[in-house]
């Protein structure tokens, strides 16, 4: 399908909230799993796919509804944004977890143990991409977790060091993007939140990683790093600035993501992502409020001080699941007319 054509093109960062009658978004609520959660879901297996399919399509409804250019599949079928796939693979041991200390700093959570060599046994999000590319007419992305963050993300008993345990992440990442490309993914993300939480690690071999997992792939890709979900990350634990951030102009993804609305970003930095296309968080997912177009607006023409229109695709900061449905649909429909508002202003200049 072809990509949009017009300045800022709107898309998601990945997730969009799933239904009460899927999941028990209680027990999700506060936790992002690393190891499986099965007991989130409310259906038996011989029923689960044909309701994750149900629930799917109402996601991608929904985006088009509210006006999103590049949509996604809201990641229905995964309990987190990573474990789905992590899981997958051999190597991978997520029935006996270790426990490490969280992102945040505070809390224990339970992680798989890579216990032999990571290798991917075979696809695990390609059904997904299908079903995507058979439901909608719009540009298509597809999300995977990127090979520092997963590396961040288990108890590494095999390798020698981290750094090698990302590499062979990376091909794993790099032979399922192949797949989705073929499948038909306008465009691939990487989601690699944790390398602003070990800055100094991410220094040494982010990059290399990143760079091996989008190998080959001629789609547009984006690399997305944000400071958590609003729901598990309350603001007051959130940085002002990114640790890790210029150093991802060395990677070979043509677009950076950010999280900027909620933490009020300093966007100068921008300036350091000089050959990136920027995907702008301009939705705070912590305000309960779903935003007016003014100030949607104004965060996007703030970001244009900063970055040329041909180079800005407004989104939200994070992935939505954690929010009510009503105010996620809400807030894409504010931002999806903030684009449009700003387009018709640019195009009037002109």
């Amino acid at each position: 399908m072809p990509m949009p054509s017009h300045i800022l093109p709107t898309t998601v960062v990945g997730s969009y909230p799933q239904p009460e009658w899927l999941v028990n978004r209680a027990m999700l609520s506060k936790v992002v799993p690393r190891t499986r959660l099965h007991d989130m879901w409310r259906l038996p297996p011989e029923h689960l796919e044909e309701a994750q399919d149900d629930a799917t399509i109402v996601a991608i409804r929904d985006m088009e509804r509210a006006g999103i250019d590049i949509v996604t599949d809201g990641e229905i079928r995964r309990e987190s944004y990573s474990n789905r796939f992590a899981t997958a693979l051999d190597g991978i041991d997520g029935d006996n977890p270790a426990m490490i200390v969280a992102r945040t700093g505070n809390t224990q959570t339970p992680v798989p143990r890579v216990v032999g060599p990571v290798r991917r046994k075979g696809p695990v999000e390609l059904h997904d991409m299908q079903f995507l590319r058979k439901n909608t007419e719009r540009a298509a992305k597809i999300t995977l977790p990127g090979p520092f963050t997963m590396s961040q993300q288990a108890k590494n008993e095999f390798y020698k060091d981290e750094e090698e345990l990302a590499m062979a992440l990376a091909e794993a990442v790099n032979a399922e993007a192949l797949d989705l490309q073929k499948a038909g993914a306008d465009v691939i993300q990487l989601d690699e939140p944790w390398v602003r939480n070990n800055p100094e690690l991410a220094k040494r071999y982010a990059v290399k990683a990143i760079n091996r997992a989008l190998q080959g792939i001629t789609v547009p890709t984006v690399v997305h790093l944000c400071f958590g979900y609003a729901a598990v990350v309350p603001g007051s634990n959130k940085p002002a600035g990114y640790s890790f951030l210029a150093e991802l102009d060395d990677t070979i993804a043509d677009q950076i993501s950010i999280e900027a609305a909620q933490p009020k970003l300093d966007l100068g930095v921008l300036k350091d992502l000089s050959s990136k296309k920027i995907m702008l968080g301009v939705l705070d997912l912590a305000d309960p409020e779903i935003e007016s177009v003014d100030i949607v607006a104004d965060r996007i023409r703030n970001g244009l001080k900063y970055v040329s229109p041909d180079r800005l695709v407004p989104a939200p900061d994070c992935g939505m699941k954690y929010m009510p449905r009503a105010t996620a649909f809400g807030k894409l429909k504010a931002m999806c007319d903030a684009a449009a508002k700003v387009r018709r202003e640019l195009g009037s200049a002109l």
